[in-house]
This record gives structure tokens, sequence and C-alpha cells, in this order.
């Protein structure tokens, strides 16, 4: 397999974007926009002074918004959506051309919707959504707990799992409440991670009816899958995939959307797990690429004992979530829904590529770990970043042979 995108024509960024000042010397430019403010407003350009990275230097550059795809390619996409067989490489093939010109926002869930697969992973399926979740409820209301009450659910579970200790034994003598130690573990989790997954966004941003809505049905999608499939459960940085579904796709299908993002080998399988384990071991293949792609780079940044563990793993767990220019996170999803896992090698190798110049002359670990954690505007705009992101090639045996080097160092240790 190839992952490989190449030759994008020049494409755009989103939102209003300000600079702020880090307790470092390094400044940084931080994207204002939230995921809400997808926009959908033609080509336009205009002047917005964006700070370098390197102290005092300010550059003028014109900051491009999302491309509005014509009327006519729409309508073309539309037909192509509307007549989409999943395993075709004729229907695959062709929607990577709308990819590249960058998918109309109106249309991006059915664009997922198709290349996931979602209709016939359900059809296949034994598992009931609906059933699962009144299933569910019952040990919700023996807890006194309710999806649309978050975070006074936080307080309860809580308590209740202080009460419970590390046994399974219900709560009053003699009766059994409905409801495990397991069960309040994996409430309480869920409830304390949507506290962190885009606190910022409007859909799910303090007491709105809007933000309740949003909550709780965030909730229900990540209980259902822990249900779905008890193997993995629910794991760190789940909460940011199940959230980005939910702003593109119905409840339901975003259920489903997950389920083959984690299921499929394809996807994110190799990614999540109860322990974390396969993400540390992503971690450290994605580590052992950059090394044989970018030494140079590499071994500067281990001479100032900065470890990619330190900024890949939050990549990782949020799939990307993070950079702060929201039409590129969209577009890296895009791709991902295309060309699976690859993309992620992708996306981590074109983000270096581009803050390798800037890298090469910082010595100090406490300029360079903010500007890998918070990539800067200038970077990570979809001007930018996406045609990197296009030209930049990742081959199936690279990544094998990665992993490789991995698991020989995890059995003999690494070697000299």
């Amino acid at each position: 397999m190839l992952c490989t995108t190449r030759g994008m024509a020049g494409a755009p960024a989103s939102s209003a974007c300000t600079t702020s000042t880090t307790p470092s010397t390094v400044r940084r430019v931080l994207c204002c926009s939230s995921p809400s403010a997808t926009p959908a407003t033609p080509v336009s350009t205009t002047t917005l002074k964006i700070s370098s990275c390197m102290p005092g230097m300010t550059a003028t550059r014109p900051y491009t918004r999302y491309p509005q795809m014509s009327p006519a390619r729409v309508k073309e996409l539309c037909e192509l959506l509307s007549y989409w067989k999943c395993g075709s490489f004729i229907c695959r093939s062709q929607i990577e051309r709308y990819i590249r010109m960058g998918i109309p926002p109106s249309l991006r869930g059915r664009v997922w919707k198709c290349l996931l697969g979602i209709d016939g992973q359900r059809e296949t399926s034994d598992f009931n959504y609906q059933s699962c979740l009144s299933e569910v409820r019952g040990p919700l209301v023996d807890l006194g707990v309710s999806e649309y009450g978050i975070l006074s659910a936080i307080a309860t579970l809580s308590d209740t799992q202080n009460d419970l200790g590390s046994t399974d034994q219900p709560l009053s003598s003699g009766l059994d409440p409905g409801y495990s130690r397991d069960d309040v573990t994996l409430f309480r989790q869920i409830a304390l991670d949507l506290q962190r997954s885009f606190p910022s966004h409007r859909s799910l941003m303090g007491d709105s009816p809007e933000a309740i809505e949003g909550q709780a049905k965030l909730f229900r999608v990540l209980i259902a899958y822990a249900k779905y499939n008890p193997k993995i459960g629910y794991s760190q940085g789940m909460s940011y995939l199940a959230a980005v579904l939910l702003m593109q796709l119905g409840e339901e299908e975003a259920f489903w959307a997950l389920v083959v993002l984690l299921d499929k080998p394809k996807y994110l399988a190799q990614l999540f797990d109860l322990n974390l384990t396969e993400v540390q071991h992503q971690v450290k293949v994605i580590h052992y690429f950059l090394k044989h792609r970018k030494p140079q780079l590499s071994q500067h940044l281990e001479s100032m004992g900065v470890s990619s563990v330190h900024f890949i793993m939050p990549w990782l767990l949020t799939l990307f979530t993070s950079l702060p220019c929201w039409d590129s996170v969209l577009a890296v999803w895009d791709l991902i829904m295309l060309n699976g896992v690859c993309v992620v090698f992708q996306t981590s190798l074109a983000i270096m590529e581009l803050l390798e110049p800037l890298l090469l002359v910082l010595n100090d670990e406490t300029t360079v770990l903010p500007l890998l954690l918070r990539v800067p505007v200038n970077i990570a705009q979809y001007s930018v970043l996406v045609p990197a992101l296009w030209s930049t090639e990742v081959q199936d045996w690279e990544i094998k042979c990665m992993s490789s080097l991995v698991l020989d160092d995890t059995l003999h240790g690494p070697t000299a």
C-alpha cells in the first residue's frame, strides 16, 4: 500500500487567529476559532499578521479561507454519493478528486458515511444501539445519574465509587442495586473526559440546551461502544473521536462510524485498547519512522532531551484535533477516512517537515516542546499544512519495518 498524496492545488485555512505569548521566549500563534465555525464561504484572501515562532520575527502573509466547490462539482459529488458502492475502487478513486478540492462542509458527513461503510456495518451486526441504551439506563437510574447532568453525575459517581471500594459488592446489604463497580468506573471515566473534550465548542460547552444535548449524545455513544466491545471498553482519546463524528453525523451514525474506526485494521484498531498499550507501541513506531525520515531533526531533538512521546502521544490520542485551525483538522480526517491509519504517519511527517527549519535553530527543550504541542497557525493553516500533506508519501513497507524494529527492541532491547 502506498499512502501518498501529491500535487494539491492551493487551498486555505479557517477562522480568525490571534497571537499570544507563552512563558518561554517562543511566540506562538493561537487560532481562536472553534470547531463549530467550519467555514463555508467562498475563497477569499485577507491580510493577517502571523507571528513567527522565532522571537522578534513577524511576517505578513495572506490568510485564505476554505475553498468553495463550484455548484457543478457539488452536483457531481452528490451524484457520486447517491450511487456509492463501498467496495468500489472506482468510487474511492473518484472521491479522492473531491477531497483534494475540499469537501463542502454540508456534504462531509455523507462522504464519511460512504467511505466508512456505516450502513453495511450496521446491517451485518447483531448489536442494536437503541436496545443497548435502554439496558444502560437501568444502572444509571439506580445510581441516580442522568446523561443530561454530567457535572452532577461526576460527583455522584465519585461518591459511589468510593463507597464500593475495590470490591464488586452492592451498596445495600442483600439487595443488588443493578450496577457493578465496573459500571460505575466506566460511567465516571466517560463523564470526566466529556469535560475535557472540546470545552470551547458550542455543542459541548456550558449549560445551554444545545450543549447539554451534545454532552448527552457523546456520553451515550461512548457508553454504547464500551458495551459493544467490552474487550477494549473505553480508553482515553475516544471522546475526541466520538465528538468529531457527532459534529458531522447523527448520533447512531456516529456510533457506527466509531465502531468502524476502532475495529477495522485499516483505521485505528492498532491505536486504542483498554490500557493504551497499543497507542504506546504506535508512538514508538512513529518515533522510529521519524528517525528514519528525518535523522538530523531527530538527533537534534534527542540532544535536547526531547522525547517524541511528549508530542506524538497527544497527536495520536486526539487524532490531530489539537491543531489550531479546524479546516486543517477536517482535511486530515477526510484523508484518514479515505486511506486509513497511514495518514497518521503522513500527517506527523508533514508537520515535522514544516517545523524542521524552526526546530533546528532552537536549542532549549522549553522552547521546542511548546512548538510541538501547540503547532503554530502559520504552519497548521490549511493553505500550508494541507498541500504539504498531499505531497508527503508514506509507504506501507516503511510502517511495517518500523513496527518490526519496535517489536524487536521490546523483546531483545535496543540495538547499539
